[in-house]
Formats: structure tokens, C-alpha cells, sequence
């Protein structure tokens, strides 16, 4: 299966459950992951957004080591996809904007940790190599983004 095949499964999935975990390494080395309301924009191909305060430890873990990884799963874990990436902590109003008018809905405790609309950032990733697994056919599919010259 092709990359740009499995990211769109993955990411129809991600449509369908709206919600995903995301993983970054924190200052120990150590893996930190947590859930979050990601979204994909239709005019940016290839990558998942999400918001979080600029002062929260994501946004500097992120800052510190770009590399990081989403799983998404199905409601009955039937399917399971890892998109694995490179993140930017972004500070635009335009971005922030449509990234919260597209997953605004689902960002309650969001508000409730973080009371301060300025600190408000956009975490934007480009997915580099995305998997899926089929856990009743025991299927398995990876492949990387390509990057032609």
C-alpha cells in the first residue's frame, strides 16, 4: 500500500474519532504522550494540526526535539495507525483561527487548563511515515512520504 494510501485511511479515521495521542520525548529522554483534538486542513496535504498554550511542556518538548508521533485508533481497536513526523510550534492569529473553528467543539478542557486565549499555539506536523494495523486481519501497512527532487 502507498503512502499517500495509508495516510488517507489514517487520517479518515482521525475524521471519524476526532481524537489521537500524541507522543513527544520530554527533557529526561523519555517518551511523553498524551490525548489530544488534532485536525487536518484541507489546503495543507500531509499534515495534522492541533492547538496547546506556548508555555505548556508539549510546546516545549516540541521546540527542544521536533520528532514525534500521533496514534490514532478505532473505537472497536480494530485499526490502529501511527503517523510519525516532524512538528512546528506556531505562533499566526489566521492559523490559530481555523485550526479552533475546526476542532473548537472538542476543546473544553483544553479552556478549562489554559484560561489565557494569547497563549494559545498551533502545533503543525508533517507527516513523514505512517502505518496502519488491521488487528482482526492482522494486517500491517508503512511506508514513508515521498520526497521527490
Amino acid at each position: 500500500m502507498e503512502f499517500s494510501e495509508i495516510l488517507g485511511r489514517a487520517l479518515a479515521l482521525l475524521g471519524d474519532v476526532k481524537v489521537g495521542t500524541l507522543t513527544t520525548i520530554d527533557e529526561q529522554g523519555y517518551p511523553c504522550s498524551r490525548w489530544m483534538t488534532p485536525t487536518t486542513l484541507g489546503r495543507a496535504s500531509g499534515r495534522i494540526y492541533a492547538v496547546t498554550a506556548g508555555s505548556f511542556a508539549k510546546a516545549r518538548q516540541i521546540r527542544a526535539n521536533p520528532k514525534i508521533e500521533w496514534g490514532i485508533q478505532s473505537r472497536d481497536l480494530s485499526l490502529i495507525a501511527r503517523l510519525r513526523g516532524v512538528a512546528l510550534v506556531v505562533s499566526d492569529a489566521l492559523l490559530s483561527a481555523e485550526v479552533v473553528e475546526a476542532i473548537g467543539p472538542h476543546l473544553g478542557v483544553f479552556w478549562r487548563i489554559n484560561t489565557d486565549p494569547k497563549e494559545l499555539v498551533v502545533i503543525e506536523t508533517q507527516i513523514q511515515t505512517a502505518s496502519l494495523f488491521n488487528s482482526i486481519s492482522l494486517d500491517r501497512f508503512e511506508a514513508e512520504a515521498r520526497h521527490d527532487a
